[in-house]
């Protein structure tokens, strides 16, 4: 497997990467508009960093349905941040959370070095944005949905076939287009253009992604599959998702999409400590 070069960071194979999420949105449907103010941001950033964090998303727009966000507002609550965390955390590696190019640039211009683009490529320009500057690209699948909703049936014959085809013919294309092979990561987006089904079968047969030899992202925190699984809110979907992150962690993923960052951080060390890719801390049993 190839490693994942963003910024000035470099993540080998046996790398686990937290990727804390930073909302600078009013309406998030995890923290309903914790981080919308500025230094609620930096705060959480330096949290984030502090327990661990490698990489930092930033969004200005929340997912789902909600009040219309232009691209003058997007980009004024992205990218002024953006600046002033790449001042304040050099060595934090900050993705912006857009699907369009214009945001894409400007984040890019401000310090960000992925661009996390949730939204499979709905706009196309983003692709061309990671192409002309050299940041990293997320390539996710959403089935062909338009930004911001929500499939009213979602149908697929082998949903893992079909979702590992799509994100290697269009991580192929985006290198194509100039994007760096190396900056490249692959999302299988659970919950987008998907039932808690198909969210759980791509869980359990993540390894199928993860062969094709692009670093694979998931995103997993406290989503709708995990609540659905267990009819929890998202208030109590913390331990589901620790439990997908494990299986995922296992099957091979990389990055990991997150709002507790320690929880997920000791998932993972401990994972990677199973498999024999990282030495316990304190080994001092019966020694």
């Amino acid at each position: 497997m190839r490693a994942l070069k963003l910024g000035r960071r470099v993540f080998e194979a046996g790398d686990h990467a937290v990727m804390a999420i930073v909302n600078r949105t009013p309406d998030s449907f995890f923290d309903s508009g914790a981080t919308f103010g500025f230094e609620a941001a930096v705060a959480a950033v330096d949290n984030a960093v502090a327990a661990g964090a490698d990489i930092v998303d930033v969004g200005g727009v929340k997912a789902g349905d909600g009040p219309e966000v232009t691209v003058a507002e997007e980009i004024e609550r992205v990218v002024p941040f953006i600046a002033a965390v790449h001042d304040r955390h050099p060595q934090l590696v900050i993705s912006v959370d857009t699907w369009r190019g214009e945001v894409a640039r400007e984040a890019v211009a401000a310090g960000a070095e992925l661009i996390n683009d949730t939204w499979a490529g709905w706009d196309p320009s983003v692709i061309e944005v990671a192409a002309d500057t050299g940041a990293g690209l997320v390539v996710s699948h959403t089935g062909g949905l338009e930004p911001r909703t929500v499939a009213k049936k979602a149908v697929y014959g082998d949903v893992v076939a079909e979702v590992r085809a799509e994100l290697v013919a269009n991580a192929e294309a985006a290198v194509a287009a100039g994007v760096r092979a190396d900056g490249i990561l692959i999302d299988p987006t659970h919950d987008f253009g998907k039932t808690t089904y198909h969210s759980l079968d791509l869980t359990r047969r993540l390894d199928e992604l993860v062969e094709t030899g692009w670093p694979v992202l998931v995103a997993l925190s406290r989503k709708d599959f995990v609540g659905e699984t267990l009819d929890l809110p998202v208030d109590r979907r913390l331990n589901g998702t620790l439990a997908a992150t494990a299986v995922s962690a296992w099957n091979g993923a990389r990055v990991f999409r997150a709002h507790d960052v320690t929880a997920t951080r000791e998932v993972l060390d401990m994972v990677a400590s199973i498999k024999g890719d990282r030495p316990p801390k304190a080994p001092l049993r019966s020694l």
